[in-house]
């Protein structure tokens, strides 16, 4: 059951914390679920059971420097403190070895909501012999001229304070300037759903009450700036579904993945699908109307799941390459 917390020992020296749905009846496939930025993986339990009902097993684990996940250079609100975008990459490419070892043959797909979005699809490109679908919910690609100023910012609080205490300016450009965009907010965190329960329950729970340090936000814009950058290194003809909310201050009203499904168009891409949810914030998953896009989201992995898989992808057995 996905309340159970399970582990195991990624080659990248975490010990990674992971919660597990088994699919209902036949399984079809497998998804992989990486979370967002100062959340954990047990926020996903109602997407789990829905996706499992759809015949998906179903594996969330919580990166590095969040939730259970431990390793000796990554306390809450650290990826590493040396290459953890790398690291990041390698447990989920851990992860889905996991999960292949565990139920052989079956389609795998990977789905990331905001950084987790980032995360997945530079896992996408690292490894692209190792998914037959791609969910991207959410993520900015394309911060700007903002992004490159928060860069030199970052280098100089590195350099004055050092990587490993928190940012003071970041949360201020991003999180607080997100939550004064929302007119009549009841609190801080209301530009994630309008549904004042979820928020009042991210706003409780101790796992997203941390502050993320100087060099994991280092990371977060290096994954940006590297996803972007290797979109040609994606599998060809690779399902990707994409999904914004065109009320979502940190993606500019869903611009971003209106950006990132030009820029997948213009690579060669052409199984991407865009979905802007009008009314909807950051959290898709935790809004109001949010089974329309579960409902969508299933449809797409139904498409997926019926289409005869490339002859690459028949047999999977984890390796090197992958």
């Amino acid at each position: 059951m996905f309340s159970e917390t399970r582990r195991f020992s990624s080659p990248s020296g975490a010990l990674i914390a992971y919660h597990f749905e088994a699919a209902k009846g036949e399984p079809r496939g497998i998804l992989l679920i990486c979370h967002g930025l100062i959340e954990h993986s047990r926020r996903y339990e109602k997407f789990a059971v829905a996706m499992a009902a759809h015949g998906l097993h179903v594996y969330a684990h919580d990166h590095r420097g969040h939730g259970e996940t431990t390793a000796p250079e990554a306390p809450l609100g650290r990826f590493a403190d040396r290459h953890g975008v790398e690291k990041v990459i390698e447990d989920v490419n851990s992860m889905r070895q996991l999960a292949n070892m565990e139920y052989p043959g079956l389609p795998i797909l990977l789905f990331g909501h905001s950084m987790g979005g980032l995360i997945a699809l530079n896992a996408a490109a690292t490894h692209p012999a190792a998914f037959d679908g791609l969910a991207v919910w959410n993520s900015n690609f394309n911060p700007g001229l903002g992004g490159r100023i928060a860069q030199i910012v970052l280098a100089a609080e590195r350099m004055l304070k050092g990587s490993d205490v928190p940012s003071a300016i970041l949360p201020k450009a991003t999180f607080s300037t997100w939550a004064r965009s929302i007119r009549d907010r009841r609190s801080e965190f209301d530009w994630l759903s309008h549904d004042p329960v979820e928020v009042d329950k991210y706003a409780a729970d101790p796992l997203c009450r941390f502050d993320a340090s100087v060099s994991l936000w280092i990371d977060v814009f290096a994954l940006t700036y590297r996803g972007r950058r290797s979109l040609d290194e994606l599998r060809r003809h690779l399902p990707i579904h994409l999904v914004g909310g065109g009320e979502d201050p940190a993606t500019h009203g869903g611009k971003a993945m209106r950006w990132l499904k030009d820029h997948l168009d213009r690579s060669g891409q052409q199984r991407v699908t865009l979905r802007i949810y009008d009314a909807m914030r950051h959290e898709s998953l935790n809004e109001i109307g949010r089974q329309e896009a579960i409902d969508d989201f299933a449809a797409w992995c139904d498409d997926i799941l019926q289409r005869p898989r490339a002859s690459t992808f028949a047999a999977r057995a984890p390796s090197n390459s992958e």
